[in-house]
């Protein structure tokens, strides 16, 4: 597997594939892109925590980083939803690595396709988080948003 961005620790590449693949592998090469980039943005927000493994794995956005895990209740629904986080098809696991590390390349000379998004929802829900943010673009089935 060719998956490397440098200056990022392999673990730090793995959690954003790992999010890519879980909460995007059906999408296109840009709605995969998108979903790390909303990753990557929060990495650079004050509000969320400072690394992407640990903005992955946030729990409720007020919860400490040590609180126990609530199924239903993390950033990234793949993440707490009581199912095994390991990649069950290789193919679309490599696709995610690879939209991965072409997002943060992209995020790192400064291209953004989601224009600083840092919230996502699929078009079937509208979560009441909505309302409070700028809604930027809608990619395949998500809709992305920033902070007003």
């Amino acid at each position: 597997m060719s998956f490397m961005m440098s200056n990022i620790p392999a673990d730090q590449q793995e959690c954003l594939a790992l999010n890519v693949y879980h909460e995007s592998r059906d999408q296109s090469t840009l709605g995969q892109m998108a979903v790390a980039l909303v990753t990557i943005n929060r990495v650079e927000d004050s509000r969320y925590p400072s690394d992407i493994c640990s903005v992955v794995k946030q729990r409720g956005f007020y919860d400490p980083p040590d609180a126990p895990i609530v199924i239903g209740r993390c950033q990234f629904h793949f993440f707490c939803d009581g199912k095994s986080d390991e990649p069950t098809d290789t193919v679309a696991y490599d696709v995610a690595m690879q939209n991965a590390a072409h997002a943060y390349y992209m995020h790192h000379i400064g291209y953004d396709i989601t224009e600083g998004s840092t919230h996502y929802h699929t078009v079937d829900v509208y979560p009441n988080w909505a309302n409070n943010k700028v809604k930027i673009v809608t990619i395949d089935d998500h809709i992305f948003y920033r902070w007003d």
